[in-house]
């Protein structure tokens, strides 16, 4: 991985400025606990709703209300209800955009090798919007949504 930009200074301040690898820098200041907490996001868990592909959580009330909007297609419905924004990841802290880069080209990579493993007869695209103001840092977003289901109305989702 390329270590980002922003990163790098203090990465090499470690060891009396002989610097650390990320790994490394990871089992020092890491905690198991962040480690687990993780999983939810570098390998989710996905569903399926009554045809829709979901991440987990996503509850069909919840489907129903963007799919009975008039227009409303499955591709606009799963992109809306699948969106994440990198800087959410975590609230509290300040992001640079080349961390937001980096941490958005990971997460597709990933989210594109689960949905492929979880819904192989279900092929699915994974976006990362990537703002043309690189310093919008709330713009930068991942999405997905089911390849095929551009011009397909969206439904009532069953309740279940």
């Amino acid at each position: 991985m390329d270590i980002p930009e922003s990163m790098q200074q203090e990465l090499g301040a470690w060891n009396d400025g002989a610097g650390i690898d990320l790994e490394s820098w990871i089992g020092c200041m890491g905690s198991y606990d962040l480690a687990v907490g993780y999983c939810t996001l570098f390998w989710p868990t996905f569903q399926w709703i009554d045809g829709y592909i979901v991440r987990e959580g996503i509850t069909a009330d919840y489907l129903n209300s963007w799919a009975k909007k008039e227009g409303s297609t499955r591709y606009s419905v799963e992109c809306l209800v699948n969106h994440l924004h990198i800087a959410d990841i975590h609230c509290n802290e300040q992001v640079t955009s080349d961390k937001v880069v980096a941490l958005g080209k990971v997460l597709k990579e990933i989210y594109t090798a689960k949905l492929k493993l979880q819904f192989p007869e279900h092929p699915c695209e994974v976006q990362f919007y990537i703002p043309e103001n690189k310093e919008d840092i709330i713009s930068y977003e991942l999405s997905f949504f089911q390849i095929g289901g551009e011009n397909l109305p969206a439904h009532q989702i069953s309740a279940s």
